[in-house]
C-alpha cells in the first residue's frame, strides 16, 4: 500500500511562505540520519534531500505565499500547502500520515495524524527534510534582495538579529502581517 508522509516547514516565521512535502518511500527505505528536520544538522539535511529525491517512489514540494497565509491564516495555509503537495505526487496515495494533530481530510485517501512524526516515521521525516530545505533555498534566495533581515541564516523566524532588523527598518512585502509581529517580544525561535 502506498503511504505518503506529510509535513510542513515555516509555520511559525515571521516573514515568507510556509512550504509542504509530501513523500511516498520505498517499504524498506532507510537512512541513519534521517529524522525530524530540527533535529538534523544543515549540512545532514542537504544530503537526506539528495538522498530522498533520488529514492523515494514520488515526492513533491508545494508553498503558500504570504499574501495567502494572512488572508486564510497560518493553519489554513500549511494545510493547503499539504493539499497542494499531495496532489501533485505522480503516483495517488492510499494513506497518508500527517505530522501534527490537525489536517483536513484529503478527499478519498484516509489519513492518520501523528504529534511529533516527523521523529517517529520514515516518510514524515524525509517531508519534513524536503519541506525545510526546500523553504531554506527559497529564503536564501529572498536574503539577496532583503539583506538587512538576515534571512539567509534565519529563514524568517524571529531571532535577535531579524527582530533588530524590524524594529530598524519595518516590515517589508515578505513579512506576515497577519501575525502582528511585535519586535519587542522574543520568539521561541
Amino acid at each position: 500500500m502506498l503511504e505518503a508522509g506529510c509535513d510542513e516547514a515555516g509555520r511559525g516565521c515571521y516573514a515568507g511562505p510556509v512550504f509542504a512535502a509530501a513523500v511516498i518511500l520505498p517499504k524498506d527505505f532507510y537512512h541513519e540520519k534521517l529524522n525530524d528536520s530540527k533535529q538534523v544538522p544543515e549540512k545532514d539535511r542537504d544530503l537526506l534531500r539528495a538522498v530522498i529525491e533520488q529514492e523515494a517512489i514520488c515526492y513533491s514540494v508545494a508553498r503558500v505565499d504570504v499574501a495567502e497565509i494572512d488572508s486564510i491564516n497560518i493553519l489554513k495555509a500549511s494545510i493547503k500547502a499539504m493539499h497542494l503537495a499531495i496532489h501533485s505526487l505522480n503516483k495517488k496515495p492510499r494513506f497518508l500520515a500527517i505530522d501534527g494533530n490537525r489536517f483536513t481530510p484529503f478527499p478519498s485517501i484516509k489519513h492518520i495524524c501523528v504529534i511529533k512524526g516527523d521523529g517517529k516515521y520514515a516518510n514524515i521525516a524525509a517531508a519534513s527534510i524536503l519541506a525545510k530545505t526546500y523553504r531554506d533555498d527559497y529564503m536564501k534566495d529572498l536574503h539577496t534582495s532583503y539583506p538587512r533581515y538576515g534571512w539567509a541564516s534565519n529563514k524568517g523566524y524571529g531571532t535577535a538579529f531579524h527582530r533588530e532588523a524590524i524594529k530598524a527598518y519595518g516590515l517589508c512585502e515578505h513579512h506576515r502581517k497577519s501575525f502582528n509581529i511585535n519586535p519587542d517580544i522574543p520568539t521561541l525561535f
